[in-house]
C-alpha cells in the first residue's frame, strides 16, 4: 500500500464504523501505541470531516498486558495511556496496525477492561495478515493481506516513521 491507498482504506473504514454504529453517538475510538494512534487519529480526523462532531480519542499503552513481556527486553519501554474520558456506555473503536496472531488485541482489550467497562469494543485494523492464535477478528479491515508466517508486515505512517507505506518482507531472505 502506498500513502494514497492508506487514506482510502482509512475513508472506507471510516464510513464503515459510522455506518455499523448509525452515527457517532457514544463512540470513542483508542489508538494502541504505537502506529495505532496516528491511524485512530486519521479516523477521528475522517469522521469529522463526515459528521461534523469530534469523536474522543484516546491512546493505549499495552505493554504491561503482553504475554511475552519476559522475552521483549530487560527494561522494557513504557508509554503513556492516555484516555481522558470515561468508557461506562461508550462503544469502543480499538485501532492498530496489523492484526495477525490476535495476542496484541487480548493484551488491549485486558488493558481497556482495566480502565473501564464500554458498552461493546469493535476492532479496526489498516492490516489483517491472518495466523489467529486466538478467537479474535477485526469489525472493520482496510486490506485482508494472506502472507507466509516466515512474513513480516511492515507499515510505516508519516508521524512515527517520516513516510508512508505498507510492504512484506520475507525473513528467509
Amino acid at each position: 500500500m502506498n500513502e494514497e491507498t492508506i487514506r482510502r482504506a482509512i475513508t472506507r473504514i471510516a464510513h464503515e464504523i459510522l455506518e455499523k454504529n448509525q452515527g457517532v453517538k457514544d463512540l470513542v475510538l483508542i489508538g494502541i501505541r504505537r502506529r495505532g494512534v496516528p491511524l485512530a487519529l486519521r479516523l477521528q480526523q475522517k469522521i469529522q470531516e463526515i459528521e461534523g462532531v469530534q469523536v474522543p480519542l484516546g491512546a493505549l499503552d499495552i505493554t504491561l498486558y503482553r504475554d511475552d513481556l519476559t522475552t521483549l527486553d530487560v527494561q522494557p519501554v513504557i508509554h503513556k495511556t492516555e484516555v481522558p474520558f470515561s468508557l461506562t456506555k461508550k462503544t469502543v473503536v480499538l485501532v492498530d496496525d496489523v492484526l495477525y496472531t490476535g495476542r496484541t488485541v487480548r493484551a488491549a482489550l485486558d488493558a481497556l477492561i482495566d480502565i473501564g467497562r464500554p458498552q461493546a469494543i469493535q476492532l479496526a485494523v489498516l492490516i489483517d495478515r491472518g495466523h489467529r492464535e486466538l478467537p479474535i477478528r477485526a469489525d472493520f479491515v482496510g486490506k485482508n493481506v494472506p502472507t507466509s508466517k516466515r512474513e513480516v508486515i511492515s507499515v510505516r505512517v508519516a508521524e512515527v516513521d517520516g513516510e508512508e507505506g505498507v510492504s512484506i518482507q520475507d525473513m528467509a531472505e
